[in-house]
């Protein structure tokens, strides 16, 4: 891909002390009003002119550009493995990333990304905005500006946010944990099975116990094969089982995420469980997770999800959609191996979820 590259000048009298890579994917932060009031895609070799207190940080930045901005609407497999990829190949030449996407697939995203990036020991902080970085009351300067700070972060030398993030509106993410909840409001994301791992005010407060460890020496690895014969299917009142068989008959589907009700209740009737064992016995793993923003799936607690388990439906315990299907994805790409795929899907591999034994 011809990306284009803009570097800037953010310190003109006082030394450069740490460097960022930006990679601008698209999404509202990077896009200005035009004279006849269209929005268009902000050039960032006059970012400086828009947000002039970055010369205050002394930080040395590189923009990334993909050829063409994209909606996040239209994210896919090669723009996850595009972003993956360009971190990886400028891995030893900046002190942290910062991923300018758009909101409504960016905890998608991040989570696909703290997956994919095995091994990761430097920040990779996804932001972007809800309003353009032109328009007055813009979110775009305080996202940006406080994702850098938190991109060259360190305590001892050392990163203080070794992961993959979201920050928006003074609050940083867990990048796997994170949903987006708002579409006209500035508190766009929430983490509501999993601590803030720090909180923008005068300073910023990390909250070191929340945050990943830094693993000194840990080798970053590119995991860049996705495999996308996968769908997420919600449970609705009403559900019938031509909807559930007709699911379960796409060709090659090979993984279901189960939205079910409040901690992994569906319904009882015999023909539910009995397309899902069937399923199931030809090879579809079925990954229940629950359709609340916070809580956990618990197979068995109610007398509706104690089936489950004896059909062979795996529990999500805390995990998000956006996390549960992007893990999917990345574990049928990358084990050939049916239970080892299992056992990982219940088991954490980057902080998306916490240990279950259901």
């Amino acid at each position: 891909m011809n990306y284009k590259i803009v570097r800037l000048n953010t310190s003109a009298k006082e030394a450069i002390t740490s460097s960022v890579l930006i990679i601008y994917t698209g999404g509202t932060l990077g896009m200005a009003y035009d004279a006849t009031g269209a929005l268009v895609p902000f050039n960032f070799g006059q970012i400086l002119e828009k947000i002039p207190n970055l010369t205050n940080m002394h930080i040395a930045i590189t923009v990334i550009s993909f050829p063409e901005p994209i909606d996040s609407s239209n994210v896919n497999m090669q723009h996850w493995m595009d972003m993956a990829y360009i971190i990886y190949e400028n891995y030893d030449t900046y002190d942290g990333f910062v991923v300018l996407h758009g909101t409504d697939t960016m905890a998608y995203s991040a989570s696909m990304l703290s997956y994919m990036l095995d091994g990761l020991s430097k920040p990779v902080i996804f932001t972007g905005a809800q309003l353009p970085i032109s328009a007055m009351r813009s979110d775009a300067r305080e996202n940006l500006m406080t994702s850098l700070e938190i991109a060259t972060a360190k305590a001892n030398g050392k990163p203080i946010v070794p992961e993959v993030c979201i920050f928006f509106n003074h609050m940083l993410l867990r990048g796997n944990r994170a949903k987006k909840v708002q579409s006209v409001h500035f508190d766009a994301f929430e983490s509501e099975n999993y601590p803030p791992l720090a909180e923008s005010g005068i300073v910023i407060d990390y909250n070191y116990a929340a945050i990943k460890p830094f693993k000194e020496g840990a080798q970053l690895k590119y995991r860049n094969r996705v495999d996308n014969r996968v769908m997420v299917l919600k449970l609705f009142p009403g559900i019938t089982k031509n909807v559930l068989d007709s699911c379960f008959a796409i060709k090659n589907l090979r993984g279901v995420v189960l939205e079910t009700y409040g901690s992994g209740n569906t319904p009882s009737e015999k023909w539910f469980l009995q397309s899902l064992e069937k399923a199931i016995d030809k090879g579809i793993i079925v990954l229940n997770v629950s359709q609340c923003n916070g809580g956990r799936v618990i197979q068995g607690r109610y007398e509706t999800s104690k089936d489950l388990k004896r059909v062979g439906v795996l529990s999500g315990g805390d995990i998000t959609t956006e996390a549960a299907i992007t893990k999917m994805m990345h574990l049928l790409a990358h084990d050939p191996d049916e239970e080892e795929i299992r056992r990982k899907l219940i088991t954490p591999l980057a902080g998306e979820m916490s240990l279950t034994s259901n």
